[in-house]
């Protein structure tokens, strides 16, 4: 059923109760998806990829750039996200074999994602595919399925089905290498102190993710601040860079700001010459090595006169115009996108209120896109 902005009784409303929801969605995918998520990552070990392709649009795109560093850092399998279109307009049929093809999708319904799939498995490849609904054409089509058990989800913008795909994919790769004996390898592959992960790594989120939701008053504030910008910047390093173009994605699908991310590598290579004190730049700072990478730009900025949040730990933060401090406590650094992307929700939704519009109905969206 077509989605109408009259379902809600305010606006927001439906946004923000599935903001709300993702603490106990994240304790569901880890009390009833972890044992099936290990069985389909056993089976996919047992055929041993020699790399891997993530196909995804919007919000799961973003979801699958996440599961190409866990799948480059901490197992060492070669990534690359799929160009759908080289199947889908061009007829492109290039050999698969040995292939892991993992298609991301909440519906599971995008025809190209579907047809990319489809052919993908006859050109060889081992396919999977993670959503939010085991009775879709793309979870038919591929070989195994992961069920992200997300719930139904009303609001245009992807919340919970985003976080609930990141910790589907962290499981999965968890699970690949367990059933590889790849701890030792992938340690080495710069996992680092404290990233040797497990799925008790993982327990703490949903608690954590609790915490964070519950702050809604400063990203309240945050909002305020920045309810009449023209045009934001956001950008970060490793795990965090999917965070950032998640972020600016909500932003412009609610908000319509234009939302600009990029790699702070990326940033430093041209864009740094349009950020002024006048338009604010996100930083998503992750505590471990891409927060390390990242604190060259963040002195650019700094330089520069930029307005800059951080979305990080407290010492950045203070050290920033504004920003939201995550909880600390050693969550891996591979796990912190979970966390780091909720205030930016929040924030998302707190401005497009602010701005007088409805976040649960963006004009020209539809909650299932179908590209070919």
């Amino acid at each position: 059923m077509p989605h109408s902005p009259h379902d809600s009784a305010r606006p927001g409303q439906l946004m923000a109760g599935e903001m709300a929801e993702q603490p106990r969605v994240l304790r569901r995918l880890l009390d009833q998806g972890a044992t099936p998520i290990r069985e389909v990552a056993r089976r996919i070990a047992a055929r041993q990829p020699r790399f891997a392709l993530l196909a995804g649009r919007g919000t799961s795109d973003n979801a699958a750039l996440y599961a190409k560093y866990l799948l480059e850092i901490r197992l060492g399998l070669p990534c690359g996200l799929a160009s759908m279109s080289t199947t889908t307009a061009y007829g492109a049929r290039p050999d698969l074999t040995d292939c892991l093809v993992i298609a991301v999708s909440q519906s599971g319904g995008s025809p190209d994602l579907v047809a990319s799939t489809a052919a993908a498995r006859r050109s060889g490849a081992v396919t999977l595919a993670v959503t939010n609904n085991a009775d879709s054409p793309l979870a038919a089509t591929s070989e195994y399925h992961i069920d992200v058990l997300a719930g139904p989800e009303r609001a245009l913008p992807a919340t919970k089905t985003y976080t609930a795909e990141l910790l589907a994919l962290y499981l999965l790769v968890e699970g690949l290498r367990a059933a590889r004996g790849a701890g030792d390898a992938a340690g080495s592959n710069g996992a680092g102190p404290g990233g040797a992960g497990h799925e008790g790594a993982a327990a703490p989120l949903p608690e954590l993710a609790a915490a964070v939701l519950d702050r809604a008053d400063e990203v309240r504030a945050l909002a305020a601040r920045y309810r009449f910008a023209e045009r934001m910047v956001i950008t970060s390093r490793g795990y965090g860079y999917p965070t950032a173009k998640e972020a600016a994605l909500k932003l412009m699908e609610t908000s319509y700001i234009p939302a600009l991310s990029y790699s702070g590598a990326d940033l430093l290579h041209g864009p740094l010459a349009m950020v002024d004190n006048v338009s604010p730049v996100i930083a998503i700072v992750p505590d471990g090595r891409a927060g390390q990478a990242l604190r060259p730009v963040l002195d650019r900025l700094r330089d520069r006169g930029a307005d800059l949040v951080v979305i990080g730990p407290g010492s950045e933060v203070e050290a920033a115009s504004a920003g939201f401090a995550l909880p600390s406590g050693g969550m891996p650094e591979e796990l912190q996108p979970i966390l780091e992307i909720l205030p930016l929700q929040r924030l998302a939704h707190e401005v497009t209120l602010a701005r007088g519009q409805d976040p649960d109905a963006p004009r020209a969206l539809a909650k299932v896109t179908r590209t070919r």
